[in-house]
């Protein structure tokens, strides 16, 4: 039984959600996003809305599955059973660790504004970014509470230049600045699934808060309120920031730049707010880093607990840290960054975003479906079965068609991942089954 001393609260468990969301995403995208035109904002309004829809999904189910670590697993699994619960608690324990390697990545981008070796010398660059990794492993080994604490702390470090950009930005907007609507080659219709796809990225997270629900106090008043108002903050920094982003630099400089926001800022106020900006996106990537290392370990050891996954991976330490998760998962994510590092920064961020995404969406699809089968299953709000019906639908509707816009490449990559858990899932029912 975890303690209430060793408990989070709101302003920790929002943090959490928020930094998880706000890290690689906002200040890494706006690069890549340049290149197709002003039609990424639509791009970001659609993202945005059907994150606020399945956010309100993960915000029921906590209300609905109380105290009970895990999140997309532990829902899931209550409409579906073992083997779906398995799949989605693998997709998405996938989608962490090698998503920590695109926030280390846009840790090292956002450090390059300072150091431009970082640019050009891809084995120091490695050597910076498996050095964050193992740095931030060692921090999560303390426990939640320290983890948490961290998290705050780099949340609000990270929103400050942020809001600077924001607002002072808006004085040095220029129209003449703001990119052509679609500058692809490809019609409008084939190019929005595409940027849809590239912003939903900057959403993973929404779900955070329900991960290590059993390490929050009051969770049934604390997951859904602290789920819902980081999805509405983030969504307000990442539409704001990137319209006066678009404003503020041409088209041909966002392209380039591996740090867009530090650019903007050393144009609003000089070499100095430059500085600070880029110290921002730099603390704003390793805070993210940080939360997304401590659910890494959650998701598996949630899953462990029910004999799905390994029995190493509940095995905590004196803090409570389920410390071989957390080590595993930081040794896959360094393989990852080994692997990539032959391409250039904004490239493999944008190879790793979209595998990233597609082994998430899976996990979004079953719990969608997984909400309509327990309300009705479980005779809930009887009254209002068809708003469950609606927001379920839309959930999954929404998370489907990403999955669309994903493109076949990633679609067969991530169901390679996905199919590739099978066999662990065999092996663990022979092992229950024999006992």
């Amino acid at each position: 039984m975890i303690s209430k001393s060793q408990k989070i609260g709101l302003l920790t468990t929002t943090s959490l959600v928020v930094g998880n969301m706000i890290g690689a995403g906002i200040f890494v995208l706006p690069a890549v996003l340049s290149g197709f035109g002003s039609i990424s904002l639509i791009g970001w309004l659609f993202s945005a809305t059907g994150a606020l829809i399945l956010a309100k999904i993960f915000s029921n189910f906590s209300k609905i599955i109380v105290n009970k670590s895990g999140g997309p697993y532990t829902y899931s699994k209550a409409g579906f059973g073992d083997f779906i619960g398995f799949l989605v608690a693998w997709g998405y324990w996938i989608s962490c660790w090698i998503g920590n390697a695109a926030i280390a990545v846009a840790a090292i981008s956002a450090l390059s504004y300072f150091f431009p070796a970082l640019k050009t010398e891809p084995l120091l660059a490695v050597s910076v970014g498996l050095g964050i990794i193992w740095l931030l492993t060692w921090v999560n080994s303390k426990g939640v509470k320290a983890s948490g604490k961290m998290q705050v702390i780099t949340t609000v470090l990270k929103l400050m230049p942020l809001v600077f950009v924001i607002l002072i930005g808006v004085f040095f907007f220029s129209l003449d600045n703001f990119p052509a609507f679609n500058l692809t080659a490809e019609s409008n219709f084939a190019t929005f699934p595409v940027v849809a796809v590239l912003t939903l990225y900057a959403f993973l997270g929404i779900e955070c808060a329900t991960i290590p629900a059993q390490n929050i106090e009051n969770p049934e008043v604390t997951v859904p309120k602290a789920t819902m108002l980081g999805t509405i903050i983030t969504t307000l920094v990442y539409i704001l920031g990137t319209i006066v982003l678009f404003g503020i630099l041409p088209v041909e400089t966002l392209k380039e730049s591996p740090a867009p926001f530090a650019e903007a800022g050393k144009l609003i106020g000089g070499e100095y707010a430059g500085y600070f900006v880029a110290a921002g996106a730099a603390i704003a990537a390793i805070g993210a880093l940080n939360g997304w290392i401590l659910i890494t370990s959650q998701i598996p050891m949630a899953t462990a607990k029910d004999n799905l996954f390994p029995k190493i991976f509940k095995k905590e330490n004196k803090n409570g840290v389920p410390i071989f998760g957390l080590i595993i998962g930081s040794i896959l994510t360094s393989i990852v960054m080994l692997m990539n590092y032959s391409e250039g920064l904004v490239d493999q961020f944008e190879f790793i975003v979209l595998l990233t995404t597609l082994t998430c969406l899976v996990p979004y699809l079953f719990v969608s479906s997984s909400y309509i089968l327990v309300i009705i299953e479980r005779k809930l709000h009887v009254n209002s079965w068809m708003k469950t019906f609606v927001l379920g639908g839309l959930g999954f509707t929404y998370s489907l068609w990403a999955v669309y816009g994903s493109g076949h490449d990633t679609v067969f990559y991530g169901f390679l991942l996905l199919l590739a858990g099978i066999p662990l899932y065999i092996i663990m029912q022979w092992h229950k089954r024999k006992k």
